[in-house]
């Protein structure tokens, strides 16, 4: 017996059903993977830092540069996520030639903390618990611009609200921070400073 040969249009909805039709339908992994993107978006776009020292992507006062006394500046941010157990801060320089220089490495940084003030001591463990970390020059704390004369150089400062403590103990690297959060940010928020000579 010679069954009958099936026609395009029935093909055609085997093709749908077969392949198509699974692709529209809903994975429940891949919803909470996407809402969880969503909620990490929300968190990140919400947590702003400012800085009463200088205004977002204008010049950074010789103050706070080896122009200066090289002191740290005023930062503070909102309210970050709800889980939130402490906070990290980095600032480099990605205008540097031959890589971006470190300036400032400070982690562990209390989950109630709202702001860093002006000056922040150059220790490796502050009185609030925070602990710093070593710059490009091999130092504890806060490092200011210092770009080669004539060239402006732009300064990151970026700020993640972590689910845990990094585990890091004082002095340690921009890459070995990166290394204890990945996966343990909630939120970030950048602020972006220039300076030249």
């Amino acid at each position: 017996m010679t069954l009958p040969k099936p026609s395009n249009s029935q093909l055609i909805s085997v093709f749908l059903l077969a392949f198509v039709w699974p692709l529209t339908q809903p994975s429940t992994a891949a919803d909470r993977n996407l809402a969880t993107q969503d909620a990490i978006k929300q968190a990140t776009d919400s947590l702003q830092l400012t800085s009463s020292s200088f205004e977002t992507d204008a010049a950074i006062p010789a103050k706070y540069t080896c122009d200066g006394e090289d002191a740290s500046p005023a930062l503070a941010w909102n309210d970050p996520p709800a889980a939130t157990k402490g906070f990290a801060l980095v600032m480099d320089d990605p205008d540097a030639p031959n890589k971006t220089v470190v300036h400032w490495v400070i982690y562990d940084i209390p989950a109630a903390t709202r702001k860093l003030p002006e000056g922040v001591a150059k220790d490796p463990k502050l009185t609030d618990g925070s602990l710093q970390g070593k710059n490009s020059h091999g130092k504890i704390g806060y490092s200011g611009p210092c770009p080669p004369h004539g060239v402006v150089h732009h300064y990151f400062f970026k700020l993640y609200a972590l689910d845990k403590s990094t585990g890091l103990k004082a002095g340690a690297s921009k890459a070995q921070l990166e290394v204890a959060i990945k996966g343990r940010i909630l939120g970030k928020a950048q602020l972006i400073g220039r300076f030249e000579h």
